[in-house]
């Protein structure tokens, strides 16, 4: 450096070339230019989606490390056949279990006299604190909405004079809102007011003066129970935080100004900062309220919803939405449902959110319950209530207009008042309001089976590969309910997508479909569909889309961000979320099991074929060619035979050419001797190199008795088969016997020995490296693919005994079902896929059309 700043100042031996600091300029070196791809479109469209999806599909099931809990209800959580049972027991085990943890916690109190303080909602210590009761898991970059903040916390007993649970029981007009946005979930109290024993049925225990109070709530297809204290937040401080009220009865010289503030500021329903009721001594709705946003996580996660989903959670009943213009028959609606209103359905209505103003009194994006429908005298009319206890509709049947005459008084027991209660007709109902949530209660006479799983979700919309099918063993009304869990018991904790269902019912075995599920416009959480069915075997196909958010963080980012400051938080959300889950672990049925064994021994069996034909056909190469070069072999050797032997005979017949023939003496034979040979002595030859050429044999045949000579020359036997010249392998031997195409067969030993070195040959095989080449730029989706996941149930509602149902996962021997629906705009161009092309046969032959094929396919 200070060799630099001699160069820069000028000094030294570089101070002639470099005078400034402004002469030296330091140039980096430029970054390898990026790699540039020419592809076709269809290649570049191919590897977009090939970066787009994640090559590690998942969802994270557990956010508490090492949690035995989770593990536990994961085992405990039915899996395969799940057949039917009392749509009650699921309750009747819940209302048990918080009954006996109430008394549990009785018993615990008055050992050790104090009163029950609940270690896992201490609303009390956590409002001076983390405020972990209050607000949800960190999971956005974006600040949370600064809201009101409660000031104090006191027991029931030192907030009422005189504290009652219920006065004179539960009605909705009990219920007044708070400063939570939890609108939706008191109209949900206000629709089950109506209904005798409801409210009663939610409040399983209590002890009033311990301070403990169990409660049971319906989630995510059973119900489970929900115990606090009984502690609740006020509006105001208490009087040694407070300051201007503090202040105000000081100055007034009061004899006790603590005990005044607290009569005035922390006494009675008023002083409550969430829900209240109308009676200043009435404690069950915020203690009810408290409960439920415990279930939850906190008061946060309670915020917005719909009266559907509260009434769900409060009876384990299954609400449909109905957009009022989507009402076929209104007539029939009015009668065969509306009417039925607190006996078979709860009702609740909104208005559809297009501002945050009123029209004639009605509420934009507000939730209301209907608690009554008559007809009378020929007038059909609702009474409906706002959950804030005032304001209300301001039109025909409103409080004081023209229409109310003291018979109509009298004969609807209607008073005047600004309670938030007023009737309205029909007709104004289904013009000022766009939307019910009707909700079907179930008795003790229905059955119901439920079955869970997590899927992953394409980015196209499409029918899924993992279906749910239900049999049923007689003829009856089943509601079927698909159903994703419910994320408001985890809020933070839900990660980037949310997910919206629909399904649609099959006959096992056939293409068209009996059903689809009503369409959900606002509540996500379930869909259904109702109807009548035979005995048999049915299948649900799902369709989930998911949608991504981008603004919300990744779960595992969650757990991250939140880890360090809200430990506590983290744990009882986290739990929560793994409970949940732990409903969509996948274990393999037996049935799935021997099916995999199936489809693992038919890949086997094909692979030992395939490789028994390539080996064979390799041997048979082999032998072909060692054939083939024998056959070459044989006839290079004869032709060296042949032109050995035509040397030899063509050199045989220059000698005979060349020498005259000499005739020896015959020799006689001796008597009795057939024959006799003569050996006639051949001249001596006059070179080594030259063979002395052959002398033909004479022989005489006397006139007398026959007798054989033979005269032999001395020298080469012209009679005799020429000498082979040539190799000395070469042999006289055209047997080819040793010549055949059999191929001698491959054993099963053979081949998986050839595989097992084929495998370890693979495993052994090192890639030389590749050529470095210029860096790519990271893709958007590649950086951050999609993962969509989620876990979804099927519950099946039947009046009859005899309803089961299980999952069945994608198999590859298996066919599906054609996937598009009917009024989908590709169905026509694969009619023959989705059974179209069966119906358009039929037609063909109910109209005795002669030309006709057995499908649409051009053979």
């Amino acid at each position: 450096m200070s060799q630099l700043g001699d160069k820069i100042s000028g000094s030294g031996s570089d101070a002639g070339r470099v005078k400034s600091a402004k002469d030296v300029i330091l140039k980096l070196a430029d970054p390898p230019p990026k790699k540039v791809k020419h592809q076709s479109p269809q290649d570049a469209i191919d590897e977009f989606w090939k970066k787009f999806d994640t090559k590690t599909p998942g969802i994270a099931s557990t956010v508490i490390p090492k949690n035995l809990l989770a593990k536990k209800a994961s085992e405990k959580s039915p899996k395969g056949l799940v057949k039917g049972r009392n749509a009650a027991a699921s309750y009747e085990e819940a209302a048990a279990i918080c009954k006996e943890k109430v008394e549990k916690i009785v018993h615990e109190c008055h050992r050790t006299n104090t009163k029950y303080l609940d270690p896992h909602f201490d609303i009390e210590t956590d409002l001076d604190w983390d405020k972990d009761c209050l607000t949800q898991l960190k999971s956005s970059d974006e600040e949370p909405k600064s809201s009101a903040i409660p000031e104090s916390v006191k027991r029931v007993g030192d907030i009422f004079e005189d504290p009652k649970f219920f006065v004179e029981g539960a009605s909705a007009n009990d219920v007044r809102q708070g400063n939570d946005g939890d609108c939706w979930f008191l109209a949900a109290l206000c629709a089950l007011a109506n209904k005798p024993d409801l409210i009663e049925k939610v409040c399983v225990a209590r002890d009033e003066k311990v301070g403990a109070y169990g409660f049971v709530f319906h989630r995510d297809g059973e119900w489970v129970s929900e115990i606090i204290d009984d502690k609740l937040y006020l509006i105001k401080p208490d009087y040694d935080a407070s300051w201007l009220e503090r202040m105000m009865l000081d100055g007034h010289h009061r004899i006790n100004s603590e005990e005044e503030y607290r009569k005035l500021y922390q006494t009675g329903s008023s002083a409550l900062f969430f829900a209240q009721c109308q009676d200043p001594n009435e404690s069950w709705l915020p203690l009810m309220e408290k409960a439920y946003a415990k279930a939850h996580g906190d008061y946060s996660a309670i915020e917005g919803g719909y009266a559907g989903e509260g009434v769900e959670d409060l009876t384990g009943g299954v609400t449909t939405e109905l957009f009022i213009t989507d009402i076929l028959d209104k007539d029939y609606f009015w009668k065969e449902e509306l009417l039925k209103v607190n006996e078979e359905f709860l009702f609740g209505c909104w208005a559809y959110q297009r501002g945050y103003g009123s029209r004639k009194g009605i509420v934009e994006g507000h939730a209301y319950s209907v608690m009554k429908a008559v007809e009378v005298d020929g007038q059909r009319l609702v009474l409906l209530r706002n959950p804030w206890g005032e304001v209300e509709w301001k039109g025909p049947w409103s409080d004081g207009s023209k229409e109310w005459t003291p018979e109509w008084m009298q004969k609807l027991d209607h008073r005047f008042g600004d309670d938030g209660v007023f009737w309205m007709s029909y007709d104004d109902l289904m013009k000022k309001y766009q939307l019910f949530d009707r909700t079907k209660l179930f008795s003790d006479e229905w059955k119901v089976t439920q079955q869970w799983t997590t899927v992953t979700v394409p980015w196209n919309v499409d029918y899924n590969d993992t279906k749910f099918t239900f049999t049923l063993e007689k003829k009856s009304s089943v509601t079927i309910v698909l159903s994703q869990l419910d994320s408001r018991y985890f809020r933070g904790l839900e990660g980037q997508y949310t997910f919206g269902l629909s399904f649609r019912v099959h006959k096992a075995g056939e293409q068209t479909y009996l059903v689809r599920s009503c369409n959900r416009y606002n509540m996500s959480r379930s869909t259904t569909a109702e109807l009548e069915l035979d005995p048999g075997e049915y299948n649900v196909l799902m369709k989930i889309e998911a949608r991504r958010s981008e603004d919300r963080w990744p779960i595992e980012k969650v757990v991250r961000e939140n880890a360090k400051e809200r430990r506590g938080k983290l744990v009882r959300i986290g739990l929560s979320y793994d409970m949940a889950h732990a409903k969509g672990h996948i274990t393999e049925t037996e049935e799935e099991k021997a099916g995999k064994k199936k489809v693992e021994a038919a890949k086997k069996t094909k692979l030992m074929k395939e490789t028994k034909e390539k080996l064979m056909k390799e041997k048979k190469k082999r032998k072909h060619n060692e054939n083939k070069e024998k056959r070459k072999q044989r006839a290079a050797k004869a032709k060296r035979q042949a032109k050995a032997k035509a040397k030899a005979e063509k050199k045989a017949q220059k000698e005979k050419e060349a020498k005259p023939e000499v005739k020896d003496e015959p020799k006689v034979a001796e008597p009795g001797n057939e024959s006799a040979s003569v050996d006639a002595p051949a001249e001596p030859a006059k070179s080594t190199n030259t063979p002395e050429p052959a002398k033909p044999d004479t022989t005489a045949t006397p006139a007398g008795p026959p007798q054989t000579l033979e005269i032999r020359a001395k020298g080469p036997n012209p009679s005799a088969p020429p000498p082979t010249v040539g190799f000395p392998d070469d042999e006289d031997d055209d047997d080819d016997s040793d010549i055949h195409s059999d191929v001698s067969d491959i054993s099963d030993g053979e081949i998986e020995d050839y595989l097992a070195e084929q495998k370890l040959a693979a495993e052994q095989a090192i890639p030389p490296p590749p050529p470095p080449e210029p860096e790519e730029e990271e893709d958007e989706f590649e950086a951050d693919p999609w993962n969509a996941v989620v876990v979804v149930g099927l519950r099946v509602y039947s009046k009859e005994n005899g309803v089961s149902v299980k999952v069945v996962r994608p198999r590859d021997w298996e066919d599906g079902e054609g996937k598009l629906d009917v009024d989908d705009s590709a169905a026509d161009a694969t009619k023959d896929i989705d059974g179209v092309g069966v119906a358009v046969e039929k037609v063909e032959a109910d109209n005795t059309v002669v030309d006709k094929k057995e499908d649409n396919t051009e053979k």
